[in-house]
């Protein structure tokens, strides 16, 4: 590796401690999720403000809670209904939005006795200026046409890099998710199995004491002694 392209890769690395806040950020894709117990007979609803030709992706799952099934609503600015997932224990959308504040919801209110817990992640992208980002990291590299990697490789790959590691934390996020129900299912399937093991075992010590003492009367001599 040549003395320049070596001096442009440490630029590269060295630019997101010169830079002020915010020129660090490539991509303007953000990720978010979270967890929470969503009582019986109740709605939750959330608000995500966003810009207009951005996109909004929403992933849910339910992890416990009878049935494993929720309602999910969706809903624009405009207070148009844009999905309805009706009992459904997972869903993917993905919305094409407008300026304003979305809404979602979740439904538990068809169910009188088990809360639920619920898994969200929230991935919102085009939601800043990528074009300023790259502007303001052009300032920081000069001589750049002398050069053998231009900065527009340096940022391209870059941004591959952090679309890639994104995308491995949100699978990543998924799997904690799905594991997480499958072990409250394992959990549930075990309390159950130890139950009724339980009253099997009562029924059958019930039933060999009933029969031990029938054929302890059948043996019996019922005749009065005489005196």
């Amino acid at each position: 590796m040549g003395p320049p392209r070596l001096l442009l890769l440490l630029l590269g690395c060295l630019a997101p401690l010169l830079a002020p806040p915010g020129a660090a950020d490539f991509s303007p894709s953000l990720d978010s999720d979270f967890t929470f117990t969503l009582p019986a007979g109740r709605k939750e609803c959330f608000y995500q403000p966003m810009r207009k030709e951005a996109s909004l992706e929403l992933e849910y799952q339910v992890l416990d809670g009878a049935g494993l099934d929720v309602d999910f609503h969706l809903l624009s600015p405009k207070g148009e209904t844009l999905v309805f997932d009706e009992r459904k224990s997972d869903g993917v959308h993905t919305v094409e939005t407008e300026e304003g504040d979305y809404m979602f919801c979740f439904d538990n209110t068809f169910s009188t006795i088990s809360e639920k817990v619920i898994f969200f992640e929230l991935i919102l992208d085009n939601m800043g200026e990528e074009g300023q980002d790259q502007e303001d990291w052009k300032k920081y590299v000069t001589g750049t046409d002398l050069l053998d990697m231009k900065l527009e490789d340096i940022l391209e790959s870059i941004n591959s890099v952090k679309a890639r590691l994104s995308k491995s934390v949100q699978i990543q996020t998924l799997l904690r998710a799905f594991e997480a129900r499958d072990r409250n299912i394992q959990e549930s399937n075990f309390d159950r199995v130890n139950f009724w093991s339980m009253v099997n075992l009562g029924v059958m010590v019930v039933v060999s004491a009933v029969q031990v003492y029938m054929l302890k009367s059948l043996f019996e001599d019922k005749r009065k002694s005489r005196t």
